[in-house]
């Protein structure tokens, strides 16, 4: 890939930490409440970032799911960034690089017999990362 266009920030690792459903009752038509939390860690003396969603989705009386992922993340050592823009790329794009892969695990999760299959929707990912801070 061109230098030009190539990013400083690296997906090394991808791990599904945990995946897990859990049926509470037959198909009806509750909505899914979802709820996603964010957890955000360095390696000491290292720049390597764990960058890890939990994904926790119920719908009362039909089922439960909880997914985590982790993404390893590292910065390029030829380039020199900034401890601002790091941060930047790290509660931003990091976390917009691993959602596809939750994203996809939802659907895949929930495409089961007597189960809705659930698609979720693009997050404003720089909101959610500033709302929660």
């Amino acid at each position: 890939m061109s230098k030009e266009i190539s990013s400083v920030l690296s997906l090394d690792k991808l791990v599904f930490d945990k995946i897990e459903f859990k049926r509470t009752g037959m198909k009806n038509e509750n909505e899914m409440e979802i709820e996603l939390q964010v957890i955000i860690n360095r390696k000491q003396d290292e720049e390597v970032y764990k960058v890890t969603l939990d994904f926790t989705g119920n719908k009362e009386k039909e089922y439960s799911i909880e997914i985590v992922l982790s993404g390893y993340f590292s910065f390029d050592e030829n380039e020199r960034v900034d401890e601002d823009l790091k941060k930047n790329l790290i509660n931003q794009n990091a976390v917009a690089i691993i959602m596809p892969y939750l994203r996809s695990q939802v659907s895949l999760i929930t495409a089961q017999p007597e189960v809705e299959c659930v698609v979720l929707p693009p997050f404003n990912i720089v909101k959610m990362m500033t709302e929660n801070g």
